[in-house]
């Protein structure tokens, strides 16, 4: 089994930024594909980005496209978001989730999120 555990969320300014990191248990870690997922108020669930099981690629929604990176390290169990020129419609809570591939049309694991407020 997997255990995710989310954190850095908080309130900041638009234009501002902020590092989440997923902090996982577990010894197969190191096989999943790594996604962060958003839902704001009144919203649906959306992605936004994720990282192969080695980090050879990587996929971002156009929203966040240059703003956001997405990185891991396996050898910490470790994946982090760094977030850069925040916007109010980045809005959201922020959850981590693993899948056994790319491909996968479903999550195995969720962290419980971590709340990101953006102030205009």
């Amino acid at each position: 089994q997997v255990q995710l555990v989310e954190s850095g969320g908080g309130l900041v300014q638009a234009g501002g930024s902020l590092r989440l990191s997923c902090a996982a248990s577990g010894r197969t870690f190191s096989s999943y594909r790594m996604d962060w997922l958003r839902q704001a108020p009144g919203k649906e669930r959306e992605f936004v980005v994720g990282i192969s099981w080695n980090g050879g690629r990587t996929y971002y929604a156009d929203s966040v496209k240059g703003r956001f990176t997405i990185s891991r390290d396996n050898a910490k169990n470790l994946v982090n978001l760094q977030i850069n020129d925040l916007k109010p419609e980045d809005t959201a809570v922020y959850r981590c989730a693993a899948r056994s591939s790319d491909s996968s049309p479903v999550y195995d694991y969720w962290g419980q999120g971590t709340q990101v407020t953006v102030s205009s």
